[in-house]
């Protein structure tokens, strides 16, 4: 079974690790498919220094559940470190990223709800993290729109991805 997102079949096997860019993985832990759109959860290893740019979803909450390691996450004018066993909620509509800026991996469950953010990171996976254009495209089109660069200094993310080994 297959979505198409911008004239791209993207796979809906969640059976694998994803890269986002180099030194972020993820898989997809929860489908929209299982929870009739009611919420997605991916689970995320980023390793030190990467991060995402400053985003904003206008149809879903974004939950944080750290598994293993810490965070920086920006939301709107407040910074918070979440450490394992932390939780976090981002509202809608409100100006978000996080960042790895400890010297270990962080590993976390990411929930979408409601959860068609899904097909934005499905996209992701089948694009292996190369094609930052379509990526941005497909997340605009799900409601969601990057509205600046990581608010932390030196790190990696789809703008800046780290240099592949």
């Amino acid at each position: 079974m297959t979505l198409t997102a911008m004239n791209l079949s993207v796979a809906t096997d969640a059976s694998e690790w994803c890269e986002v860019t180099p030194g972020e993985r993820f898989i997809i832990r929860t489908s929209i498919a299982e929870t009739e759109g009611l919420y997605s959860m991916l689970e995320l290893v980023a390793d030190p220094r990467n991060g995402v740019p400053l985003h904003v979803h206008t149809n879903e909450e974004e939950h944080f559940v750290v598994l293993e390691g810490s965070l920086h996450l920006v939301q709107g004018d407040r910074t918070v470190e979440l450490s394992a066993g932390d939780t976090a909620t981002v509202k809608r509509g409100t100006p978000h990223a996080w960042g790895k800026l400890s010297d270990r991996p962080v590993r976390m469950l990411i929930i979408f709800s409601p959860g068609h953010h899904e097909k934005t990171f499905r996209l992701i996976g089948s694009l292996k993290g190369d094609d930052l254009q379509a990526i941005l495209e497909s997340n605009e089109s799900d409601g969601s729109s990057v509205v600046g660069p990581p608010p932390f200094d030196d790190i990696y993310s789809v703008m800046s991805p780290r240099p592949r080994p």
